[in-house]
C-alpha cells in the first residue's frame, strides 16, 4: 500500500470534527454553558478589576459611569472619579482582556499549525522585531517625532515576520523550517535591540525602553483598545473559519492534504493572521510572554482539541487571566508598578515546566 493510501485510510477513521467534509458539532448545553459562564466571568472580572486601586470605587460606580458614557442615563460621580474609571482604568483593563484573548488564540493556532505544544505567538520573531522597531523610534529618533513607539513596534514586527517568511520559503517551507527561521529572526532582532540600547540610549531612555519591552499596559487609551479589538475580531473570525482545517492538521500535513486541505495556502493565511494580531498587540502593550504558551493547554483540558470550541474558550480564558495579572502587576507594589510580562513569566515558567514534563512523558 502506498504512503498516500495509508494516509487516506488512517484519516478516514478520523473524528468528524477533524474532517473538513463533515459539519462540526458546536452546540449542546455544555458548550453554551461554558461560553455563557466565560462571558459572565469576563464581565465580572473587568468590573471588579476597575475598582481595585488607591481611589475607592465600587462596582455600581463602574456600571453607572459606563452607562453614562454610552448614553444611558447620567452618573453622579465627581469628574475626578469618573475620569479615573473611564479614562484610566477601563481602557487599561479592556486592553488587558483583548491582549490576553489575542495572545491565547495565537498560541492555540500556532501549536496546532506547527504541531508543537511549545509554540507560542512569539515563535515567528514578531516580538523581537517589535522591540527593535520601538527602540529605533525612541532611542534613535527615527521619524523625527512623527512616528510613535507603537507604530515603530508594528513596523518592526512586520519586517521580522517578512524575514521569517523569506527564510522559511528559501529553506523549503516545512514547519521545522518555519520554527528555525523564527528562532533566527528572534536572535537577530534581539541583538539589534541590545546594540542600539547599549550604544545610543541614556539611562532614562534605557529604563523606559526596558519597562516597555517587559510588557506594560500603563498609559493606554481608547484608541489602542479600539484598534486591537478590531484586529482581534477580524483575526478570530479568520481562525474560526479554519477551525476544521486546524483539526485536520492534528494528524499531520500529509493527512490534512489527504482530507482535501490546501496545506500551503492554509499555512500562509494562518501564519499571516497570527503575526498581524501579535504585531498589533505587542505594539500596544509590549512583549507579554507565556500567555499564548500556557492558556491553550489549560483550555484543551476543558474543551478537548476541537477548535470550534477551543478557540473561543481559549480567548475567554486568556482575557480573564490577563485582566487579573495586570491588576496584580499595578497594585502588588503600589505605588510602583511591575511590568506585566514579569508577572506572566513568574506564573508561566512553572506551567511551562509542567508542559515540558507532560510532553516528555507522552512522547
Amino acid at each position: 500500500m502506498s504512503t498516500d493510501s495509508r494516509t487516506a485510510a488512517k484519516t478516514a477513521d478520523a473524528p468528524p470534527a477533524a474532517r473538513p467534509d463533515v459539519p462540526a458539532r458546536v452546540g449542546g448545553p455544555l458548550t453554551v454553558l461554558m461560553w455563557g459562564g466565560g462571558m459572565l466571568l469576563l464581565l465580572a472580572s473587568v468590573a471588579v478589576a476597575v475598582t481595585i486601586g488607591p481611589a475607592r470605587i465600587s462596582v455600581p460606580d463602574v456600571w453607572s459611569t459606563v452607562a453614562a458614557h454610552l448614553g444611558f442615563g447620567a452618573s453622579d460621580l465627581s469628574p475626578i472619579r469618573d475620569g479615573i474609571i473611564w479614562n484610566l482604568r477601563m481602557p487599561r483593563t479592556l486592553l488587558a482582556a483583548v491582549c490576553g484573548a489575542g495572545l491565547a488564540v495565537c498560541g492555540t493556532v500556532m501549536q496546532s499549525l506547527l504541531r508543537n505544544p511549545l509554540a507560542d505567538p512569539f515563535v515567528l520573531g514578531v516580538s523581537s522585531g517589535a522591540s527593535t522597531g520601538a527602540v529605533v523610534v525612541v532611542v534613535l529618533g527615527v521619524g523625527g517625532g512623527a512616528v510613535s513607539l507603537s507604530a515603530g513596534a508594528f513596523v518592526g514586527a512586520l519586517l521580522s515576520f517578512a524575514l521569517v517568511l523569506l527564510l522559511s520559503h528559501t529553506l523549503g517551507g516545512s514547519t521545522d523550517r518555519v520554527v528555525l527561521s523564527g528562532v533566527a529572526a528572534m536572535q537577530l532582532f534581539s541583538a539589534l535591540t541590545s546594540f542600539v540600547v547599549m550604544t545610543s540610549a541614556d539611562a532614562e531612555q534605557t529604563r523606559g525602553v526596558l519597562f516597555w519591552l517587559l510588557g506594560s499596559l500603563s498609559g493606554v487609551g481608547w484608541s489602542e483598545v479600539a484598534l486591537c479589538s478590531a484586529v482581534l475580531a477580524v483575526c478570530l473570525v479568520v481562525c474560526l473559519a479554519h477551525a476544521r482545517t486546524l483539526d485536520a492538521f492534528a494528524f499531520g500535513q500529509d493527512a490534512a492534504a489527504a482530507l482535501g486541505v490546501n496545506v500551503a495556502r492554509t499555512r500562509i493565511v494562518l501564519l499571516c493572521t497570527t503575526a498581524l494580531l501579535t504585531a498589533a498587540l505587542v505594539s500596544a502593550a509590549g512583549a507579554i510572554g507565556f500567555v499564548g504558551l500556557v492558556l491553550p493547554h489549560a483550555a484543551r483540558a476543558l474543551t478537548g482539541s476541537g477548535h470550534r470550541r477551543l478557540l473561543p474558550v481559549t480567548a475567554l480564558a486568556g482575557a480573564v487571566f490577563l485582566v487579573w495579572v495586570d491588576t496584580l502587576a499595578r497594585t502588588v507594589l503600589d505605588p510602583q508598578e511591575v511590568p506585566v510580562g514579569v508577572v506572566t513569566a513568574l506564573i508561566g515558567v512553572p506551567a511551562f515546566v509542567l508542559v515540558l514534563y507532560r510532553t516528555r512523558s507522552t512522547s
